[in-house]
């Protein structure tokens, strides 16, 4: 195993932080739509940076009997039967998408993945759900353990809100891309890598 790959198994007291964003069709997890979902998965460099290693995306069909809230559409801008999604039911969604996070954690050492989110409650609780209703196996994410770049963010930078937090960061942000699972959780995984790699430096 690289001196990097052991870096991240010791890190994180073995959890592998893996960024997780999902677009909706409400605020109900066992009621909305799962439409999109998102994972980034971080390694360490080299030079014992924290950077992006992969990211990956689906679109996701409501499952059956799903309430789509007509608000929540029209502020993600999500058509969910739109025919150029390409969406995948819940179950081989998550399924796909579960299977880099499982071969992550296993190359670097780590014992499961923990989800990192922008007030990740909200995602958590989407997810676990989505997996319990399509009854998906060996779910690799700790089941209510987070880390919260909302929490983060404003320790480090004075800013709780996801677009005001990577300003202060000096991360270039999209209002017409945001609300997208992909760009949201790639600018918290730049914003997450950004405050471990500060820290760390500042531990040094």
């Amino acid at each position: 195993m690289s001196e990097s790959n052991t870096k991240m198994s010791s890190r994180f007291r073995g959890y592998l932080p893996v960024i997780v964003d999902l677009e909706t069709a409400g605020f109900n997890a066992e009621t909305d739509a799962l439409l999109e979902m998102a994972v980034v998965i971080p390694a360490f460099n080299k030079n014992g940076n924290i950077g992006i290693e992969s990211s990956h995306r689906e679109h996701i069909v409501p499952f059956e009997g799903a309430n789509l809230d007509p608000a929540a559409l029209e502020f993600n801008g999500i058509d969910p039967y739109h025919p150029f999604r390409l969406a995948l039911d819940e179950k081989t969604a998550i399924t796909q998408l579960f299977k880099p996070v499982r071969q992550a954690i296993k190359d670097q050492g780590c014992t499961r993945a923990i989800l990192v989110g922008h007030n990740p409650a909200f995602d958590i609780g989407f997810m676990n759900a989505a997996v319990n209703r399509a009854q998906v196996k060996r779910n690799p994410f700790h089941p209510f353990s987070t880390f919260d770049t909302a929490t983060l963010g404003g320790l480090a930078y004075g800013q709780t809100v996801l677009a005001r937090v990577a300003q202060a960061a000096g991360i270039e942000w999209d209002n017409e891309q945001a609300h997208s699972a992909l760009y949201d959780a790639e600018q918290t995984a730049f914003l997450f890598c950004k405050i471990v790699n500060h820290w760390d430096e500042l531990s040094r």
